[in-house]
């Protein structure tokens, strides 16, 4: 049997106990497993029989592991019997540990309350970007730069042409490293080389070898070569332009499924359209869950905050390692630490937080369901994306299934929200500029098998929690493995 204290700040103080027999049980237990460390004159190593143990080394060399592994049953069974939804990592603090047995206690931080304001009937701006026969000859543009030809020219160097060069970067006449290439393919006008260099190519010709000068930034990342002021030996090989197609009937029926270039035209148009609309509508749901957040009363624990930071981090680690990049080495080149980026994000992860928590909430107020329609629409909406069938899906997925109804019902709850909220007329800043950028989803999280799967792990993972304070009998530090029960992205 176990007893709750709630605290402030969303702590619960759950107190438990263990009797003398349960602790001796335990400390056979944790013999058990550490008996191949035991050794002790006349006995070979892990053959140590637990009675000389306890006389050799003192029953307080057992405690850390028979603490951990009473509390690792009785935690969980606590957790469950008072049906508390944990945010945190608990915390145990030993009480007593006598003849009487152990009595202890574990601190948590449980998901706050949520006092929900208005969430119907918001008034929120809503805006789309304007598609018009300019953006459409943008892209006809971008399409036929994509399918430029990049041909050998005979005159000098121009903007936008790419010249295959070797250069040799000299500092008070000594080379220094890294400033060396061969055979180097240069797009003029790139940026991709340090301000000065690419301009200082233009209306030189094949063939011409000659020096430029060049001062490198002052927060460049080598720093013997911040505001260093160097001199490249520059040898051009060749120049070469893009040849951009004619925009005609020929350039639709090579690039797209189309007879004519009006037929394209009208694709196109209608494809920006739909993703205009597709835009305007999730900025609009963003907001509008922004909104309701505002209006709801939440005294969110800063360890949520922090778990999201956690996420984020880790999430933008992944996708920059993805792309080969090490997000450590990015912000390096940034001159920012991991632990200023992280702290960067925590009004995002503050945010996201509290839209989950009043999504959540609001969900259970209008009883949102997810229905087997909706479940097996969502299955077969990841079997499309990763090329699977559902079957495959279904079972990649485990005991994750719930995880992907929640994130049904998410999506459902957020859906009803915008339909009931109302669309208002925005500024002129936010029409001009908001209205433009494609929009960010921070809400309605979308369930994948990898997500899905890493969620499952986060939600019930297994973490060690630091002891307070121990009896005189043991003065180590104790720890239980403890279920986490944060909500994560």
């Amino acid at each position: 049997m176990s007893t709750i204290e709630k605290k402030e700040n969303n702590q619960v103080v759950i107190s438990l106990s263990a009797t003398k027999e349960e602790f001796n049980e335990a400390l056979k237990a944790s013999y058990s497993k550490n008996k191949k460390r035991f050794q002790v004159p006349g006995f070979r190593k892990g053959n140590v029989p637990y009675q000389l143990v306890v006389k050799y080394y003192g029953e307080g060399v057992l405690y850390d592991d028979a603490i951990e592994i009473i509390a690792n049953k009785a935690y969980p069974e606590a957790v469950k019997e008072h049906n508390l939804e944990v945010v945190s990592r608990p915390s145990l603090d030993i009480q007593a540990l006598d003849d009487d047995g152990m009595k202890y206690t574990v601190t948590v931080t449980v998901c706050p309350e949520v006092k929900l304001g208005k969430y119907e009937g918001v008034e929120v701006p809503y805006s789309k970007r304007e598609v018009t026969d300019e953006t459409v000859q943008e892209e006809l543009d971008r399409m036929a730069k994509r399918n430029a030809s990049i041909e050998e020219v005979d005159r000098p160097v121009a903007d936008g042409d790419t010249a295959v060069i070797d250069y040799e970067g000299f500092k008070d006449g000594v080379a220094f490293e890294g400033g060396k290439g061969e055979a180097y393919s240069l797009v003029i006008g790139s940026k991709s080389f340090i301000p000065g260099f690419e301009e200082q190519l233009i209306g030189h010709s094949a063939g011409e070898e000659f020096p430029i000068n060049v001062t490198f930034p002052e927060e460049y990342h080598a720093e013997e070569l911040k505001g260093a002021e160097v001199v490249f030996n520059i040898k051009i090989h060749t120049v070469k332009a893009e040849n951009i197609p004619a925009i005609d009937d020929e350039f639709a029926k090579d690039v797209s499924e189309f007879d004519t270039v009006d037929e394209l035209r009208a694709d196109i148009k209608r494809s920006q359209e739909e993703k205009a609309e597709k835009e305007a509508n999730s900025a609009f749901e963003n907001e509008v869950v922004r909104v309701v957040g505002e209006n709801a009363e939440i005294d969110i624990p800063d360890c949520m905050i922090d778990t999201e930071v956690e996420n984020m981090v880790q999430d933008q680690s992944n996708r920059m390692r993805q792309q080969g990049i090490e997000l450590e080495m990015y912000l390096k080149y940034l001159g920012q630490t991991k632990e200023e980026f992280a702290e960067s994000m925590k009004p995002m992860a503050s945010l996201r937080v509290r839209s989950n928590l009043v999504i959540k909430a609001i969900a259970a107020e209008l009883k949102m369901e997810a229905t087997e329609e909706d479940y097996d629409k969502e299955l077969q909406t990841m079997a499309d994306a990763y090329k699977m069938t559902k079957d495959d899906i279904r079972n990649a997925l485990g005991d994750n299934n719930e995880f992907v109804k929640e994130s049904i019902v998410g999506r459902k709850t957020v859906e009803y929200l915008a339909s009931k909220a109302v669309k208002t007329e925005p500024k002129a800043e936010e029409a001009e500029g908001e209205a433009k950028k494609p929009a960010k989803k921070t809400t309605a999280k979308k369930a994948s098998t990898k997500k899905t799967a890493e969620a499952k792990e986060d939600s019930a993972s297994e973490e060690k929690t630091e002891t307070k304070k121990t009896t005189k009998k043991s003065t180590a530090k104790k720890s239980i493995k403890a279920e986490e029960a944060s909500d994560k992205e």
